[in-house]
């Protein structure tokens, strides 16, 4: 579906007569049209759209040549839109905020927070081993078995371990939008959207 690119500035309370709502203002576009594919030529249909303008020298050579081969100033990120159909687009053509309007259901794909290497507790919620008597008093956050006996011997497969956590892709799905801003590229959305303020966002219908 047709979208839009953005990053999340933060959250804020909205007031409403019925009451108030916690919202994320999010920065959305504008987003120029870099490329467009089509079914005969790529076997398949989507937008290319582009994201915040980039000094030339940021760039390598072929991203330079690409952007001026399209006739599009150099934008630092790059995503697809895949849509059923593309007659009604042209290259260059630039997609804002305007494309939405309040009440409409939307998606928003963001990436999580990354936390690093994490144990068990944090990362899966562990109970831990129990408390500081019987023996032990360094265990508070260990997993605690995990071994089996003669068979199979080890370990099996896909057992819930420390490890990196965080930075994983999600959609946040049916957010009503409450409030256009489209001189400041602003969209008001009700709850929470993935990733850190500043975080790369994309918005979809």
């Amino acid at each position: 579906m047709l979208g839009l690119l953005g990053r999340k500035i933060g959250m804020t309370t909205y007031f409403m007569p019925e009451g108030d709502v916690g919202c994320t203002v999010i920065q959305a576009g504008p987003c120029p049209i870099v490329n467009i594919r089509t079914l005969e030529r790529d076997g398949y249909m989507a937008l290319q759209l582009g994201f915040e303008p980039i000094k030339p020298s940021r760039l390598n050579k072929p991203l330079l040549s690409y952007f001026k081969k399209q006739g599009v100033e150099p934008l630092r990120i790059l995503r697809e839109f895949r849509l059923p159909q593309v007659n009604d687009y042209q290259i260059g053509q630039v997609l804002d905020v305007r494309l939405f309007s309040e009440g409409d259901v939307i998606s928003v794909t963001g990436w999580t927070k990354g936390r690093g290497f994490t144990g068990v507790v944090k990362r899966h919620n562990f109970r831990g081993v129990g408390g500081r008597t019987h023996g032990q008093h360094n265990r508070e956050r260990h997993p605690g078995s995990m071994g089996s006996n003669t068979f199979p011997g080890r370990v099996w497969k896909g057992k819930r371990l420390a490890g990196r956590y965080g930075n994983e892709r999600i959609t946040v799905e049916n957010l009503t939008v409450l409030k256009v801003i489209p001189e400041k590229n602003i969209l008001v959305v009700s709850g929470s959207v993935p990733g850190p303020r500043g975080g790369l966002l994309i918005i979809q219908k």
